[in-house]
């Protein structure tokens, strides 16, 4: 990936991380065209685009590990997650402070150490702030897609105003089996004493959605290699005008509707979006067969790995076939947000108080496992984000 990036962008600021080689710019937009580019024929008649809504800022460039999720605070804070799939991971969770990421909460809770994996983060796969703004981060147990750790996988949290770890909640060998994969997170703190969080689990053998009691602890598994959550059989995604093999993983992208009352959710290998009843997902009188009878297929769209959602009900989808990101109306129109040639696998997406969407690229389709051990991904990978004026959806 080059960093020339077009002319018309005007970067204020830049600093440099020494640890990743980080750096952060704020970027200004000189033009709120929504053609993805400008090109131009005969006598200087512009030539036809695709079209799209948003216009893409990119906020950070990082140079060391792979990145796949970010999330934001309500006073402004950005935290973004390297899990330790196999690149030198130095800190699993980390800050972007005055354009550098710095360990966080601190350096020694984010060691890599086997010996004392409950008191420490082994592989982040998702930080999540919350409605009441404290900071999650999902631990899934699983350094390099291995077996899930005894006692690793967990659900932390962190008090942003102390930055101080408040709760741990482990999971269970009955809801993370050795085979999980916790891959995304979103909470109702309205449920509940203390609130309920939902979780997907990627795993190809026994993909499905895991419920939290967020006061007790107590964690239950629902959907469990339901046909909404396994991957498409014979699934092929075509990625930079590649067929991309051996990609065969479940329930991934996952977002809570503004009512609260449907959790949308979608597997990697896909291109359908579900929902489900979340008072079902959390009555634990109902059966899994009842459960299973309130997953409606919503819609199809492009290939997903992040989702989101705002307040106003919609649905954001990332869309790594075609270097996109789009929003799912109530309706059902699918609007393309942003079509660029540099959203290359766009991950997780978080949408910000600020009013921006916020989503990290990181060419995960370029890694080794799917082209013969050899890695092709090229740095810097990048935070981006657009304006869509919308805001988060808040349950508390």
């Amino acid at each position: 990936m080059s960093r020339q990036w077009p002319s018309s962008l005007r970067i204020s600021r830049v600093a440099s991380s020494p640890v990743f080689g980080l750096v952060f710019v704020a970027v200004t937009l000189a033009s709120t065209s929504s053609q993805v580019c400008h090109g131009y024929g005969q006598e200087g008649r512009p030539i036809p685009s695709q079209k799209f809504i948003g216009n893409l800022e990119p906020v950070a460039f990082f140079d060391g590990p792979m990145p796949t999720g970010v999330t934001v605070s309500a006073h402004g804070r950005r935290f973004v997650n390297f899990p330790r799939w196999g690149d030198e991971v130095p800190f699993t969770v980390a800050e972007l402070v005055d354009g550098q990421a710095v360990a966080y909460p601190s350096a020694e809770i984010n060691r890599d150490d086997v010996f004392a994996v409950t008191e420490h983060l082994l592989s982040v796969q998702s930080v999540v702030v919350d409605a009441k703004d404290r900071l999650w981060l999902l631990d899934t147990g699983s350094p390099k897609f291995e077996p899930v750790v005894k006692g690793a996988a967990k659900l932390v949290c962190v008090d942003l105003k102390t930055n101080k770890v408040i709760q741990t909640i482990f999971m269970p060998a009955n809801t993370a089996y050795v085979s999980t994969y916790l891959n995304d997170v979103r909470f109702d703190l309205s449920r509940g004493k203390a609130g309920m969080a939902f979780i997907t689990d990627s795993s190809s053998t026994c993909p499905g959605i895991i419920v939290v009691d967020l006061a007790s602890g107590e964690s239950w598994r629902r959907l469990n290699d339901h046909i909404s959550v396994r991957p498409v059989s014979g699934f092929l995604p075509m990625v930079e005008g590649e067929p991309l093999a051996n990609l065969h993983i479940g329930s991934d992208g996952i977002a809570i509707g503004a009512d609260g009352k449907h959790l949308y959710y979608c597997p990697l290998s896909s291109r359908k979006l579900y929902s489900v009843s979340v008072d079902a997902l959390c009555d634990r009188n109902c059966s899994d067969d009842d459960v299973a009878k309130t997953v409606c297929e919503v819609i199809t769209k492009g290939a997903s790995d992040g989702l989101e959602s705002d307040s106003l009900g919609r649905i954001y989808a990332g869309d790594y076939e075609h270097n996109a990101i789009h929003r799912i109306t109530l309706s059902g129109k699918d609007e393309t947000i942003v079509c660029d040639p540099r959203v290359l696998w766009p991950d997780t997406l978080s949408l910000a108080n600020d009013g921006y969407l916020y989503f990290i690229v990181n060419q995960l389709h370029r890694q080794a496992r799917f082209h013969d051990g050899q890695d092709k991904r090229q740095k810097p990978y990048v935070l981006f984000r657009i304006k869509v004026e919308a805001k988060p959806v808040a349950l508390k």
